[in-house]
């Protein structure tokens, strides 16, 4: 990097903070942490798609399509379900989590249940959205500092604390239009990373002559993921539909996109367009990954600059950022690193915001019922108490780090499934009580963990499917025979259900583009060859 591509970071962080400052003045919680539910679709949706475009997904899916042992374009069979799960959100979850007008979904289950639901739910976020965040911070620090050429601490001072500073200033609103930005940024970075490796390669036709052939191949439907194997149709497509409507309907940190909404035509195109906007960008870093991988193949300078780990083998996530350090020009070297500064923020902002709404709506405001001024102040110290909890995490991990990151997405299955439970209860009965619920959650999570330790030849995103269907199931019986308790039910007006209708031009559009990804990904390897 030279003085250009320095110049170009700091402006991008100087920016940042001074978008913070420019939506500074909150006077209520839901101005601080909803926005003042006054956003449109269109921010709210960008907002979404770059906390979901992580540096994992820049850095390490090209990664693990280009060059990883049993990778390849598989990795878009993560997409599967991404349509059908926001049809689901968009038709039973959405509605019933909207006109609550909670600030912290897990208060939605107060409403329902009781205030144990809430808090071992919200204990459960807490614990682990930190922690996995902390791995997250980590391993974007370590990856920034070989390319900014700081100690490591330095680059968690200044990308931590910038992050920091302008999602305390301005709540909500700096998180949302701050990410707007940086999805731009992130996708520009990726069209920038094809270009210039198809230069390397000598255009699409040498590309396409050489390019592992095995990689192509995205579905396969005779995996069904009982056996060790992975990625098969069935399990990816099932598990996916789960994990996806746990993940943006009942995880705090995306659902508060839903509760920042306007109003419920806003909630429907925000889902309707994360459905059909996700495939695309998913293809476009992943077909980034397969070029990078062709060009490490055919270029052993280029392979050679790859560092090895302790067992001789090539650190493969170190790919991308070693390209962007030997073979882009300065400028453009400036715009990527700001694109892996813009995706490690967007996590991390979002991450704290939803961190701090949770703990000020599931603790702090139980207690003493903040208002105006002194909520907004309570929270951005519970904001900064997290920022500072998560970057001293952050340095205790490397030793584990990369364990950690490749069960990051496992830990997720243990619990998206029950909980996704939970709320399918909520909404969706009315018998079923506290007491049942929460035994049903316990027991869902800890069968969970046993198929982790126990059942390693069950591919995880099975757990996302048997998590949910066990909470249920159990969430059911256990009403009919375990004693309710002294809690009243909620009443109808408060949490009840609105008539469910499938015939939406949503529904409509949604399916048929699950049709298209379907038989896009089947062909992929004819459509490049």
């Amino acid at each position: 990097m030279n003085w250009i591509d320095y110049t170009l970071v700091v402006l991008y962080l100087l920016a940042m903070v001074a978008m913070g400052r420019m939506f500074k003045k909150s006077e209520a919680g839901g101005d601080y942490f909803l926005g003042g539910r006054s956003f449109g679709w269109f921010a709210l949706c960008m907002s979404s798609m770059a906390t979901q475009l992580s540096v994992i997904s820049f850095v390490s899916a090209p990664a693990f399509v280009g060059l990883r042992e049993g990778g390849g374009m598989q990795w878009l069979t993560f997409e599967f379900g991404v349509p059908i799960a926001m049809l689901v959100i968009m038709t039973i979850v959405a509605p019933a989590l909207y006109r609550s007008k909670v600030l912290s979904i897990y208060s939605f289950l107060e409403q329902r249940f009781d205030a144990n639901t809430r808090i071992l739910l919200s204990v459960a976020f807490m614990f682990s959205r930190s922690f996995a965040t902390s791995v997250t911070v980590y391993a974007v620090c370590l990856i920034l500092s070989s390319l900014l050429h700081l100690s490591f601490a330095w680059t968690m001072a200044i990308v931590g604390l910038t992050t920091v500073v302008y999602s305390l200033e301005g709540g909500m609103k700096a998180v949302v239009y701050s990410e707007v930005v940086q999805m731009f940024i992130k996708v520009s970075g990726i069209i920038m990373i094809i270009v210039y490796a198809l230069g390397y390669l000598g255009g699409w036709d040498v590309f396409i002559e050489h390019v592992d052939k095995s990689r192509l191949q995205a579905v396969r439907f005779d995996s069904l993921g009982l056996n060790g194997d992975e990625y098969g149709f069935f399990p990816m497509l099932l598990g996916g539909i789960f994990l996806y409507c746990s993940y943006y309907g009942t995880d705090q940190m995306q659902a508060q996109r839903i509760l920042s909404a306007k109003d419920m035509p806003t909630v429907k195109k925000i889902l309707l367009f994360n459905g059909l906007l996700r495939f695309p960008i998913t293809c476009a870093y992943c077909l980034g990954g397969l070029i990078l991988g062709t060009l490490v193949h055919m270029n052993a300078d280029f392979a050679a600059k790859i560092p090895l780990d302790a067992a001789g083998k090539m650190k493969t996530d170190l790919m991308v950022p070693v390209f962007i350090e030997h073979y882009l020009p300065h400028g453009v070297i400036g715009i990527i690193v700001v694109a892996i500064i813009a995706a490690a923020m967007s996590a991390y902002s979002s991450t704290l915001n939803s961190l701090s709404a949770v703990t000020m709506e599931s603790f702090l405001n139980q207690k003493k019922d903040f208002s105006g001024s002194k909520y907004v102040l309570y929270s951005k110290l519970v904001a900064l108490v997290w920022g500072c909890i998560t970057m001293i995490l952050a340095f205790f991990v490397g030793d584990i780090a990369k364990t950690v990151i490749e069960a990051i997405n496992k830990i997720g299955s243990v619990f998206y499934g029950p909980i996704l439970g939970i709320f399918l209860l909520a909404i969706l009965t009315k018998k079923t009580h506290a007491r049942a619920a929460n035994i049903s959650l316990i027991i869902s999570i800890l069968f969970n963990i046993y198929l982790w330790r126990f059942q390693p030849q069950l591919f995880w995103f099975w757990w996302n499917v048997i998590g949910c269907l066990m909470t249920i199931g159990l969430g059911v019986l256990l009403s009919r025979i375990v004693p309710a308790g002294q809690r009243p039910p909620a009443p109808d007006t408060e949490i009840g259900l609105a008539p469910i209708s499938w015939n939406i031009p949503e529904a409509y559009i949604l399916l048929g583009f699950f049709a298209f990804i379907l038989i896009f990904t089947i062909y992929l390897p004819v459509i490049l060859v």
